[in-house]
């Protein structure tokens, strides 16, 4: 993690996580912010697999791709904003998630929708990042 720029926090005063997220996430000034639009699990030729886990691993990949395209990595994300329009098989998926991330986990939230931007999207991840 990039430390003299992001720090992530667990406060014993709030409930203890439910998932792999970090309550707080402070950015020290003068870093650099970026907002990315949300990824989705279309593939590099952009199809989209039916199968929901497939989806996922094309989400991370494509976000791996954007961060890398820029000199960012996953330690530079402060927070993801994770909606699907399926139950998240959430074994499945916290262990893509640890694999990318590690711990400490940038905060995150997660939202259950009904759809997305195209019918066949099934999950979009948006993430923020500072360096």
């Amino acid at each position: 993690m990039n430390h003299n720029v992001v720090s992530r926090l667990n406060l014993s005063r709030v409930s203890k996580a439910v998932g792999n997220y970090t309550h707080v996430t402070k950015i020290e000034p003068n870093a650099a912010f970026y907002t990315f639009s949300g990824q989705i699990g279309a593939d590099l030729d952009g199809n989209f697999p039916e199968e929901f886990n497939q989806q996922v691993d094309n989400t991370f990949l494509n976000i791996s791709n954007l961060l890398k395209s820029i000199d960012l990595t996953p330690d530079s994300v402060i927070k993801v904003n994770i909606w699907s329009t399926e139950q998240i098989d959430w074994d499945y998926f916290d262990k893509v998630y640890d694999d990318f991330f590690g711990k400490p986990y940038p905060s995150m939230t997660v939202a259950y929708v009904n759809a997305l931007g195209l019918e066949e999207i099934k999950l979009e991840i948006e993430i923020w990042a500072a360096k």
